[in-house]
């Protein structure tokens, strides 16, 4: 059986939102101006070889999940399909995401959250914490997923709590 490793750092973020810890959530925003704010919620995730870029994933996911403390299951590239149905600005803006490099990754992300907060969209941080780290990658496997994931979401009605079914949830029902 093939499970996903559960990510404690993510974990560690919902038991701050749980918890009510304003404070915290504040300081991890911040780290999107001032990383050394996040730094002290951050830290202690850090692998001992982990260096600059594990750090800055780990304060981009963090200012991520402090702007928007609304874990669910949904892929952010599914959430943006469902807010395209009502704007067109939307698939432009994923287009751009998809294509940014890793430096402009913080801003965009941003963004799209921001967009899914304003419509109380909860989103899958695990999902979104794995993207980041494979964000560079030659491949570019986390764009190619997150384009299927958007253009292959089906829209279903606003009568249960998940709107769409990617293709991957659609493999998952139909497996034996």
């Amino acid at each position: 059986m093939n499970q996903i490793k559960q990510d404690v750092f993510v974990d560690y973020l919902r038991g701050l939102a749980a918890a009510d810890d304003r404070a915290a959530l504040a300081a991890l925003r911040y780290g999107f101006v001032n990383p050394l704010r996040a730094l002290p919620y951050v830290a202690r995730f850090l692998p001992t070889a982990g260096g600059r870029r594990a750090e800055d994933t780990l304060i981009l996911v963090g200012g991520l999940f402090a702007l928007h403390p609304a874990s669910g299951t949904s892929s952010l590239a599914s959430i943006l399909r469902r807010l395209a149905e009502k704007s067109d600005s939307v698939e432009l803006r994923f287009r751009a995401l998809l294509d940014c490099d890793r430096e402009d990754l913080p801003n965009h992300l941003r963004h799209a959250v921001a967009l899914a907060a304003s419509n109380e969209l909860p989103i899958d941080f695990e999902n979104l914490h794995r993207a980041i780290r494979g964000w560079e990658h030659d491949s570019r496997f986390v764009q190619r997923r997150w384009a299927r994931d958007y253009w292959s979401t089906v829209p279903v009605p606003d009568d249960g709590p998940e709107n769409t079914t990617s293709t991957d949830d659609r493999d998952r029902e139909t497996a034996p």
